[in-house]
C-alpha cells in the first residue's frame, strides 16, 4: 500500500513587533484612559482615523457605555467598551489608547474602529435629554 505524502509547505508569516506579547507587555500604558476608573455620565470624545465618537459612561466598572458616531452609531447605542487593540489577539481591557483600535461590543457583534487619534474627556452629561 502506497501512502501519498502531504506536499503542503509551511509558509512563515511575518508578525509586526507590536503584535508580539513581549512588545505588548513592555508598552507604556500610562497615556490611555481607563473607563473603569471614571464616573458614571462622564463623556469621552474619541477621534479615529475615519470617525468621531461620543461615549457616555453608564456603568464604568463594567465598561457599559452609550456610543454615538461613525457609520454604525447614528444615535446613542448601548455598548460595552471592550478595550483597545492593534486589531489582533491582544486587548487592553476597558481602556482607550492613541494609535490603537477601539473595540465595542454591541448586540449586533463587535465593532472595531480605525486607529484612535485623540481622546478628550468632556464634561459629564447633566441632563438626560442630551442623550436622547
Amino acid at each position: 500500500m502506497t501512502r501519498e505524502h502531504d506536499r503542503s509547505a509551511v509558509i512563515p508569516v511575518a508578525v509586526p513587533a507590536a503584535g508580539r506579547l513581549s512588545s505588548w507587555s513592555a508598552h507604556d500604558w500610562g497615556g490611555g484612559v481607563r473607563v473603569d476608573e471614571m464616573a458614571a455620565l462622564e463623556r469621552l470624545i474619541i477621534t479615529t482615523a475615519n470617525s468621531t465618537y461620543e461615549i457616555v459612561l453608564v456603568a464604568p466598572a463594567r465598561a457599559e457605555v452609550l456610543v454615538r458616531g461613525g457609520a454604525f452609531f447614528p444615535v446613542f447605542t448601548p455598548a460595552r467598551l471592550a478595550g483597545s487593540s492593534l486589531g489582533g489577539s491582544f486587548l487592553k481591557l476597558r481602556s482607550v489608547h492613541i494609535g490603537f483600535r477601539l473595540e465595542l461590543g454591541t448586540d449586533r457583534g463587535f465593532i472595531i474602529t480605525s486607529p484612535v487619534r485623540t481622546v478628550t474627556i468632556a464634561p459629564p452629561i447633566t441632563d438626560a435629554r442630551d442623550i436622547m
